[in-house]
Parts: structure tokens; sequence; C-alpha cells
């Protein structure tokens, strides 16, 4: 939902950062798999419970997932076998910050990390099961030029997931309340993508539905 704001501030910084990295001759698939690798660091920081230096390297993960791409554009690099290692090394992420809170306190924290989990395979299919129809089918991406995927807009995208991330690193004691209401959010992210992905697959085959 905040992702249409959040994107066109954020890319005048990463494009300055990219240039730096451009002119060093690093790679966009080298940025994206050291983002994974710094990113994963978070699994053993919260299973110790050392949540703000998980947060730093949850915080870098998401820089890094914001810089490959702008250094791909820069450099004529974008591909789509990098788009496919970006949002498939995306999703370990999110899974693995929420596992780690699970195996942080699992007596308070697993059930609603399950939850959690459940939902994000919701927001996860519909958003690459609409992609591949969407290029099936030869859809533009009508506000995210910059995205590897079309996808439809939901109530959880990425900004929102930043900051579910950032509000359990920093309230981890409500870790099972702010997740099972960012589920919640997830699952009505999911509703509403297939539903408006089901009607915008319909309108294709049949003109003349509103």
């Amino acid at each position: 939902m905040l992702d249409r704001w959040t994107m066109p501030l954020a890319q005048g910084p990463l494009n300055r950062l990219a240039a730096g990295l451009a002119r060093r001759r690093i790679r966009p698939d080298q940025v994206t798999l050291w983002a994974f690798l710094i990113g994963m660091l978070a699994l053993p920081l919260l299973i110790l419970e050392w949540y703000l230096p998980a947060l730093v390297v949850i915080l870098l993960n998401r820089l890094g997932d914001g810089l490959d791409g702008a250094l791909a554009r820069m450099t004529g690099q974008e591909s789509d076998a990098g788009g496919f290692l970006d949002i498939g090394l995306d999703f370990v992420f999110y899974a693995a910050v929420v596992l780690g809170f699970a195996l942080a306190d699992p007596q308070a924290n697993a059930l609603a990390a399950a939850f959690l989990l459940f939902a994000f395979i919701g927001t996860g299919t519909s958003f690459l099961a609409f992609a591949i129809m969407a290029t099936r089918h030869g859809l533009e991406r009508p506000r995210f030029q910059k995205k590897a995927f079309y996808y439809l807009h939901g109530l959880t995208e990425g900004t929102e997931t930043v900051l579910a991330f950032v509000l359990f690193c920093l309230f981890p004691a409500h870790f099972a309340l702010l997740a099972t209401l960012f589920a919640v959010a997830c699952l009505v992210t999911t509703a509403t993508r297939l539903w408006g992905g089901y009607r915008t697959l319909v309108a294709l085959r049949s003109p003349g539905l509103e």
C-alpha cells in the first residue's frame, strides 16, 4: 500500500549508491547475494535474542534489495535471472526472520509465527501467480515500472513488511500480538489480490465485463 510513495523517494539515494558500485564494477547479482547472506544473519541473532543487531542486518538486507535493482538498471544488466534470484531470496529471508522469532521464544511466539508464515504463503503465491499470468498476457506494470514482476497492489507490500520487522525487533515482547495483526493484514492482501487478479484475467477474456 505504501510502496507507491516510498519507492520514488528511495530512488535518488539508491541511484547515488548504485553509481559508486558501478564504478567499482560490482554486479547486481553480487549485491543480491551479499544482501541475502547479511540478512540471514538475522536468524541466529534473533534466536540469541539480540534484537537490535538483528534489526541492523534486516535493514541492510532491505537496502541491498533496493540497491541491486538500481544498479541493474543503471548498468543495463536487468535480467529475468536477476529478478528471479531477487524475489526467491526475498521470500527465504522473510521466512527466516519469522522463524528466528519463533525459535527465540517458542512458547510465546511459535503459534503467532506459524500464523504469519501461513499468511506469507498467501501473499507470496498470489503475488507470483498473478505475475506469471500478467507476463503471459503482456500486461504492463502501471505503477512499479522498476519492478521485475507485475503484481497487484495490496494492504501489505514491501514497505509494510519492513515496518512490521522493525516493530518486531523494537518490541520483541509483543511479537505475538504484532505478528498476529500483521498476519491478518496479509490475509486481507491475499484475498484482495486473488479477487482483483481473477477479475482482471476474466476481463481480458471477456472485454465487456465491468
